[in-house]
């Protein structure tokens, strides 16, 4: 979005500011960008860009695949630092997605980022017109259905910077979510719209953003009448025009928004936890290992914004200190950087994160899917085990491959993404069928049929039974040529953030390659690295967003 930075204050944090700048052109790219393109984009010498992708890349924040600089899941704990420092999805999420049932509309909830509308909750329908926009995308204010809502609210000097943004940007280029504008519209048009919406206490979007799209929203209000957020919901003029939007679904989003602000008023406060930091030591540890490489000012301030959260959502100087680790003047440095670009507010002593820190990658992060995590993890066990990395999920009674790396062998399993098995008979299978609750395992068990695809296939029930116990108690499952005769695959389960399992990945190999106790003893342990990274990366990316498993 289009602002007027001011002069840096003296004690700005130069690495710091260049480290954001670097994450803002990987985002608006909308993808990867080589180390070159990240040089032209945000104008700064090639060496600091070699050194800042160094940097992010050891926070894993980014990877790096020779010259190209990807976005990596683990940035978006910096997205949930300030969503669970706000608290809103975690409180009205799940009103959101019950009222998206009831109607069979999309719903989304928005804050208001400074002259535009930023969403930190969606939740969709699933066709062939859908919404596509995603949590931390930023629109203009005047181009939704908050933004006159949120309006309401502004002082003469936010409405004169929305003045100044929309003339030095008519056609809305800084709002990369967003198809350009075609025809400029008048500043009258969202004033009138600001004060129907003050009055009526609703506002409408009639094809504002693109044509097709209709949407109608209220604000959500706390205890003393101010606007916390926007909750809309989204059609399609094939299903609404605007006014029936209005007509059908207004008398529903009040009842939702008054249990929302229920909800809302009887929420009580976090307990703030003590928990130690180990940053100073990996930051020393890093420098160490990479050199001049590693820049531990952008490493420090970056982690800063992990201090906010649910249990500190305003901590004081203090508090970031005691929780990152970090001494006072170095916490204190980074947040002057954070407010001087926006990304933190001050009031007498406490610091809060502003919406801005979702532009740091968070729209590209929250449409990732689980194959998408496990792939480069999946490249590196294939390369340490010298055989092929499959990761696999439930597809009715069978097991369907998601994501895979194949090795370069003679003879080597031959296996494509989408390939099905019958799950009872292959590792993954088991570890999947292990994982569920015991009721619905003896309920799928009953459903199949197990079939004889090798002379060594095991078929009966209650043996099969015995083993899913014995890959529950040890964690793996290790199938020797049941599947086919010379293939042997051993796997472990994948968890999500609440512990269920959600997937499973493995290693398969001919027989010839390695015994059963060379696979415990060598694939094993890789396999529960493996795992355990994949995890890690799932349980930050889908905290406030949905993760698909395949």
């Amino acid at each position: 979005m289009p602002s007027t930075i001011a002069a840096p204050p003296a004690d700005t944090v130069t690495p710091l500011v260049r480290g954001i700048a670097v994450l803002r052109a990987l985002t608006d790219a909308h993808g990867p960008l080589s180390l070159s393109e990240l040089e032209r984009a945000t104008g700064l010498a090639r060496a600091t860009v070699d050194r800042i992708a160094a940097t992010l890349a050891r926070m894993a924040y980014v990877r790096l695949d020779g010259r190209t600089v990807t976005l990596a899941p683990r940035l978006m704990e910096l997205g949930n630092a300030y969503l669970g420092a706000l608290r809103l999805p975690t409180l009205l999420g799940p009103q959101a997605d019950r009222l998206a049932d009831e109607l069979d509309e999309s719903v989304s909830l928005a804050v208001r980022d400074e002259d535009g509308v930023r969403f930190i909750h969606q939740a969709t329908r699933r066709r062939a017109m859908s919404l596509s926009f995603r949590i931390g995308d930023l629109l203009p204010a005047e181009r939704t259905a908050p933004g006159p809502l949120f309006a309401a609210d502004w002082s003469p000097t936010d409405w004169e910077k929305w003045r100044a943004r929309r003339a030095a940007d008519p056609g809305d280029g800084g709002f990369t979510a967003l198809p350009p504008r075609e025809l400029p519209s008048g500043d009258e048009e969202f004033v009138k719209a600001m004060e129907t919406a003050r009055k009526d206490g609703f506002a409408l979007d009639d094809q504002l953003i693109e044509p097709g799209l209709v949407a109608l929203a209220m604000p959500v209000r706390n205890r003393s009448g101010a606007h916390v957020c926007a909750v809309s919901v989204v059609s399609h003029t094939s299903r609404h025009s605007a006014r029936s939007l209005r007509k059908e679904m207004l008398p529903r989003l009040r009842k939702a928004v008054a249990a929302m602000e229920r909800e809302l008023h009887r929420a009580a406060p976090v307990n703030e936890p003590s928990r130690p930091a180990a940053l100073a030591a990996w930051t020393t540890e890093s420098k160490q290992e990479l050199g001049r490489d590693f820049i531990e000012s952008l490493a420090r301030g970056l982690t800063v914004l992990t201090a906010f959260g649910e249990e500190r959502p305003a901590p004081t100087l203090s508090a970031v200190a005691e929780a990152t680790g970090l001494a006072r003047a170095t916490a204190r440095r980074a947040l002057i950087t954070f407010e001087h670009l926006g990304y933190v507010t001050s009031h007498e002593r406490a610091f809060r994160l502003t919406p801005r820190v979702l532009g740091l990658g968070f729209p590209l992060l929250s449409r990732t899917s689980l194959p998408e995590i496990a792939q480069p993890h999946l490249v590196t066990l294939a390369k340490q085990v010298h055989d092929s990395a499959s990761l696999a999920v439930f597809a009715g009674d069978d097991i369907q491959y998601v994501a895979r790396i194949a090795t370069s062998r003679i003879m080597s399993v031959n296996i494509a993404v989408g390939t099905r098995f019958p799950a009872i008979a292959t590792s993954m299978g088991r570890v999947l069928l292990a994982g569920l609750p015991a009721e619905e395992r003896a309920a799928r068990m009953r459903r199949i049929e197990p079939q004889e695809l090798t002379p060594r296939t095991v078929t009966d029930k209650v043996r099969l039974g015995e083993i899913l116990d014995q890959v529950a108690r040890h964690r793996h499952a290790l199938v020797d040529e049941e599947l086919e005769e010379g293939l042997r695959s051993i796997a472990v389960p994948v968890h999500d953030g609440e512990g269920q399992v959600v997937a499973a990945v493995n290693v398969a190999m001919h027989s010839s390659r390695r015994t059963v106790a060379q696979c415990r003893s060598e694939v094993l342990p890789a396999l529960r690295e493996t795992a355990g990274r994949i995890e890690a990366e799932l349980r930050i990316a889908d905290r406030f967003a949905r993760i698909p498993a395949s």
